[in-house]
């Protein structure tokens, strides 16, 4: 069997070491250079706290290969299990936390419902006045993406995966039934199938095979911040979920700042968007953390800075499927993409060998859903 993965960031690089391993022959196509796209710009999060069952199982399965990943792969990783822990507001927030910690616990997920004095336990400099509630889990945490691309990268070259970077995929083959091959800037590559694991590019991939998937490049931001009290090693990553602000601890001293403010939700042209920071968003997102902690106030001094895309779907879940005969699409993970790429590598496998994933029910995550309007929307993301 002969696949074309294209796509060089965390979930292409995942899928072409999976379908290696189960005895494909993999060429893997990346226009610029592996891990520079999303991954290179992911805060790196790893966790389980979803509000979906399907979200939650690819955590699960993901954070079996995330534990074993040096073992594995050879390279550490730099897993810190500092923890998540998401604020509520307000009630009604509250009674939804609620409801996803149950649905986590019946999943296996040992997360907890705490109180607002209980959540300063975890995050000392927190201001409990501000929250009626809150969820926990020590296990959550996060991990360098970069060096998780160079284990998966080597990993798959050694497993027989060839890897092409500075080669764009230009054209999808189709034969009137399905997808059998793409075109690069350089020569055509046949295929019994082509992995579309372009993130933020994903729609345009698609589209080369007349296939319209709601998928949308947003630019997302992030800023190192010195904070006026140092953020200790172990405070989680704490994500004021109705304001959209989060921040955690980083290394030396400093702290990741970020967030989801209305300004962002537009898409972007993800051949041309400015990966700088921008000082005015950075002055914000430090203004909202300092709203509701005492790490930051005027006196903390953002050092620098990046802006990301996600590749964002209308109700924050991926696309997993074989879209047309011939085409798989792993991608739209709307921020997640980096912590479930292990799963869906896997997934994408048993699409390709088996013509049908086991691992875990993706039938949530089917593009079909999407027609009948009453898909299921992750409401925690950070």
């Amino acid at each position: 069997m002969n696949v074309v993965v294209v796509g060089g960031g965390i979930v292409g690089l995942s899928s072409a070491y999976a379908l290696a391993e189960a005895g494909a022959d993999v060429t893997l196509c990346e226009s610029g250079s592996l891990g520079t796209g999303s991954t290179a710009r992911s805060a790196g999060g790893i966790r389980t706290q979803f509000s979906t069952p399907v979200n939650v199982r690819l955590s699960i399965e993901s954070l079996r290969v995330w534990e074993e990943f040096e073992t594995e792969f050879g390279v550490d990783i730099a897993h810190r299990r500092s923890g998540y822990l998401f604020l509520a507001r307000t009630p009604e927030t509250a009674d939804r936390f609620r409801e996803n910690v149950a649905m986590q616990h019946d999943l296996g997920v040992d997360s907890q419902f705490l109180s607002p004095s209980e959540a300063v336990e975890r995050c000392p400099g927190l201001d409990p006045d501000e929250f009626v509630g809150a969820t926990y889990n020590a296990a959550d945490g996060f991990a360098d993406p970069n060096l998780a691309v160079q284990g998966y990268a080597t990993s798959a070259r050694e497993a027989g995966v060839d890897i092409r970077t500075g080669t764009p995929v230009v054209d999808l083959v189709t034969d009137g039934d399905g997808v059998t091959g793409v075109e690069t800037d350089a020569e055509r590559i046949d295929a019994d199938f082509v992995v579309n694991a372009a993130g933020a590019w994903a729609a345009t991939v698609a589209d080369l095979a007349g296939v319209d998937l709601p998928i949308h490049p947003r630019r997302r931001q992030v800023a190192v911040v010195d904070p006026s009290r140092p953020v200790a090693a172990d405070v989680p990553l704490t994500i004021d979920l109705e304001r959209g602000s989060y921040f955690r601890p980083e290394r030396d001293g400093a702290a990741l700042v970020g967030g989801h403010f209305a300004e962002t939700e537009s898409d972007v042209d993800p051949d041309a968007y400015s990966d700088s920071m921008d000082l005015d968003w950075a002055a914000t997102a430090v203004e909202r953390a300092a709203a509701y902690t005492s790490y930051f106030d005027g006196d903390s001094r953002i050092r620098r800075g990046w802006a990301g895309l996600y590749a964002v779907t209308p109700d924050h879940h991926p696309i997993v499927e074989e879209t047309m005969p011939g085409l798989i699409t792993a991608a739209g993970f709307s921020g997640h993409g980096f912590q479930h790429a292990p799963a869906t590598g896997r997934l994408v496998a048993e699409l390709c060998t088996d013509g049908e994933a086991s691992l875990v029910d993706i039938e949530p995550l089917s593009s079909r859903r999407f027609e009948d309007g009453d898909e299921p929307v992750e409401r925690n993301v950070a």
